[in-house]
């Protein structure tokens, strides 16, 4: 198995992304990331988008829902803020340097947790996705788009390959399916709700988790940053 990620290495590689993020991955990812916001607009509420980088999906969202970003990146936050003051985007109640590993909000006050293209590049999956878990309310989703690695045959040779190559410029690209099944059975607070392929080519998934349990009142817990 490839050596897993380096949350410094990755820091590290979206700082040099953040000049062209948007203009490399803007077009590429265009379908996907207005998939996920198409969905977490049917649960709708508070939501928190994990690895909001350049804030490129921000102005899509509705100006009924209340939007947290979060990122590991200073350079791409500064480029959201950006957005969200051109934008005027007053839904957006705040923009924080975090880790996805290590949250700093309350359990339970999140209607969605939005993740872009995101958990094959954090350092440890699992862990950032039972914080995903636990910041959200019960009857609330995990909404995921990502690749996903082949099981078997030539694109999974391929992948192998190039793994070390793709951990410098910050993910892995042979994350598989199965990984993301081993953590739901080993959750236990989670079940699937859809898993739909995605544009470019089909490589590209998105996925819906949702907590169980039964939903909370309609009074918003206040999901407040951690200071």
């Amino acid at each position: 198995m490839a050596a897993e990620l380096n949350k410094d290495a990755v820091e590290k590689a979206y700082a040099r992304w953040a000049p062209i993020y948007d203009l490399v991955f803007g077009p590429v990812f265009e379908r996907g990331r207005k998939a996920s916001i198409a969905a977490a607009e049917r649960v709708g509420g508070r939501i928190l988008e994990v690895g909001v980088g350049t804030g490129l999906s921000l102005p899509d969202y509705g100006w009924i829902n209340r939007i947290i970003g979060i990122d590991l990146s200073v350079p791409m936050l500064r480029k959201a803020k950006a957005r969200v003051k051109e934008h005027r985007l007053t839904n957006v109640d705040g923009l924080a340097v975090m880790d996805a590993e290590h949250l700093g909000f309350q359990d339970a006050v999140f209607d969605v947790v939005v993740a872009q293209y995101v958990i094959t590049a954090v350092p440890n999956p699992e862990a950032t996705l039972d914080e995903f878990a636990r910041v959200l309310k019960p009857g609330g989703e995990i909404i995921l788009v990502n690749y996903l690695g082949a099981e078997s045959g030539l694109r999974s040779a391929f992948e192998r390959w190039f793994a070390p190559l793709a951990r410098r410029l910050g993910w892995r690209p042979e994350f598989r399916w199965e990984r993301l099944m081993s953590w739901v059975v080993r959750h236990g607070g989670v079940r699937v709700v859809e898993r739909r392929t995605m544009p470019p080519l089909g490589q590209f998934s998105l996925i819906r988790f949702a907590r169980l349990g039964r939903p909370a009142s309609d009074d918003f817990a206040a999901a407040s940053l951690a200071p």
